[in-house]
């Protein structure tokens, strides 16, 4: 049996990447932990007249349902409990918070349900929650696949191509480790007006990765998380709590979650800059090519001779793909890392792209096995395109890179911020 920690919360069975913790002490509850558990578990435990108030996830939103004492009417209605709260005659009273943090997830990214054809995929706790919030805010049609227990599976999504407005993702697949998965492809869906997961880590899936290429707007899961919480922790101690404390914690989590990412043409500058970015904020740099040569024991130059271009491309897919799942780090990448375009979308799931820029002229090519007697015009030619399409902003290198650098934190601080002011001074949702 899971021991007792602190009188406060999260249950769940599996919750090693759980960030609720950090989210409760922001909203000023520092007694918060993380309880994971068995399911033949569940019952002792809430009988543990010690703990006050809890926070519920996969897979026990619905199995806490007949351990309440008193549901709230939404809660009732949903039939998904996400908190827990003990009563002044000790029993529990469940909420659902997730309603009104997906209400806030959905209208950050401006996306409606009212009037669309929606597409749930997943039918656990949370899906049974986006389903009622489908319903209540008036979508015109629902459906929902999984792969059991529900009307239609997987094998059925052709039937949902052409009628298909909204999809929503209430399942675990493209989460971290088990990154750039989807369960859907977007192309298939010609009547996409927006797309929305519930997962946050990390910050965009493959399916929004793919929404976003395709210009469909799109919404993630943390702003979904930090809103639930805020309600959580209002049940919690009975005290309103701003809807600004959204704001400055998901702009917070972010900024801090989310990776800086360099890229640009061989000796662009891209390491001295990044060194000094490092400097300016206190992160972690993490150079993919010495990363390179510390896990395959050669240098670059080595590879190139004994593998080719090609082999060293495939160890460099490998691990940029692994330096990627990292978290709040400055990521320097080769100047060849666009060449493949399966490298995006790990970079771009969990970071902001950053193309530094040089003329050709101004170009080092010391150490690098493609640079030395190349015509850097022609590669330029080939690159720059692929360079644009991978960046989210572009640096020009014409300066000291200390202020290279301080025009990157500047610009990625208000990055971070404009996808939270919504709710900055913004009402209850």
């Amino acid at each position: 049996m899971t021991g007792f920690k602190t009188p406060y919360g999260l249950i769940g069975r599996k919750l090693g990447h759980s960030i609720s913790p950090e989210i409760h002490a922001a909203l000023g509850n520092p007694h918060y932990s993380l309880y994971e558990l068995e399911p033949e578990e569940l019952s002792a435990f809430l009988a543990d007249t010690r703990l006050k108030a809890l926070n519920v996830t996969i897979p026990y939103k619905i199995d806490v349902i007949p351990l309440c004492a008193e549901l709230d009417p939404l809660a009732k209605e949903i039939g998904s409990v996400n908190t827990l709260v003990r009563q002044q005659d000790g029993g529990w009273k469940g909420y659902n918070t997730d309603a009104y943090g997906f209400r806030c997830m959905m209208r950050a990214a401006g996306i409606s349900f009212d009037g669309q054809h929606v597409l749930v995929l997943g039918n656990g706790g949370v899906s049974q929650t986006i389903q009622a919030v489908a319903r209540l805010d008036g979508c015109a049609s629902l459906d929902v696949l999984d792969i059991s227990g529900t009307a239609h599976n997987y094998d059925d999504l052709p039937l949902f191509y052409d009628s298909t407005t909204l999809i929503v993702n209430a399942t675990p697949v493209g989460m971290y480790p088990k990154a750039g998965k989807s369960l859907v492809d977007l192309t298939k869906f010609p009547h996409l007006k927006g797309v929305a997961d519930v997962i946050y880590n990390p910050q965009r899936t493959a399916m929004l990765l793919q929404a976003e290429q395709l210009g469909i707007p799109y919404a993630g899961g943390l702003t979904m998380l930090v809103a639930q919480a805020k309600q959580a922790a209002e049940h919690f101690f009975g005290q309103p709590i701003p809807d600004s404390k959204i704001a400055e914690i998901g702009a917070k989590m972010q900024r801090d979650a989310e990776n800086i990412v360099l890229i640009g043409m061989p000796g662009s500058g891209k390491t001295t800059i990044g060194e000094a970015l490092g400097t300016l904020t206190g992160r972690t740099v993490v150079d993919i090519d010495a990363e390179i040569v510390q896990r395959t024991g050669k240098s670059i130059p080595e590879i190139f001779a004994a593998s080719g271009e090609a082999g060293f491309r495939e160890v460099e897919h490998l691990v940029t793909a692994e330096c990627s799942a990292m978290r709040g780090v400055i990521l320097v990448t080769g100047g060849g890392v666009v060449t493949r375009s399966e490298n995006y979308a790990p970079l771009r799931s969990n970071g902001r792209i950053y193309q530094i820029c040089r003329p050709t002229a101004e170009l080092s090519r010391e150490g690098r096995p493609l640079s030395l007697n190349a015509d850097l015009d022609k590669m330029a030619a080939v690159r720059m395109p692929l360079y644009e399409q991978f960046a989210d902003r572009a640096i020009e290198n014409n300066r000291t890179p200390e202020d290279a650098a301080a025009e990157i934190r500047r610009d990625f601080d208000a990055y971070t911020r404009a996808e939270w002011t919504e709710f900055e001074s913004a009402g209850r949702a």
